[in-house]
């Protein structure tokens, strides 16, 4: 109880403490998750990705969201599936409406900047960190 207590008050922190209208241009390009923290308080971090996701997000606020497979030549490799997004900022915070043909959901953006993303999925309450995508250098 105290670790969804406590959950709850750093999302409540996060959301108030920026204008969620200044996470907008940060939201689209390539990220990739970094730690996911669970609605009991438990953390899962990734140190490695084998997809990505690419954000791209209109002047109208509405968009997709892709999973992409990053290849050794430095392209990219999907699916012609995405999920299809408004964001709204309702409630000094900015939501993100996703609508696919199997399903519905809402995310919060908690924080977005040019090197981290910070989204609460309301449905299960897992808490996504995203650290911007940075591809291999091979050379």
């Amino acid at each position: 109880m105290k670790k969804i207590a406590l959950l709850l008050f750093l999302v409540g922190l996060f959301s108030c403490s920026k204008d969620p209208a200044s996470f907008v241009e940060h939201i689209g390009g390539y990220w990739e998750i970094d730690e996911v923290t669970l609605k009991d308080g438990s953390k899962r971090t990734y140190t490695f990705n084998n997809t990505i996701d690419y954000i791209e997000v209109s002047d109208s606020l509405t968009g997709f969201r892709k999973k992409m497979l990053p290849n050794l030549a430095g392209k990219y490799e999907t699916s012609k599936s995405a999920e299809f997004f408004k964001m709204i900022i309702e409630n000094d915070s900015l939501n993100i409406y996703y609508k696919t043909p199997y399903s519905s959901w809402k995310e919060t953006v908690l924080n977005a900047n040019e090197s981290q993303l910070l989204i609460i999925n309301n449905t299960n309450k897992d808490v996504y960190l995203y650290k911007r995508y940075q591809p291999l250098d091979l050379d």
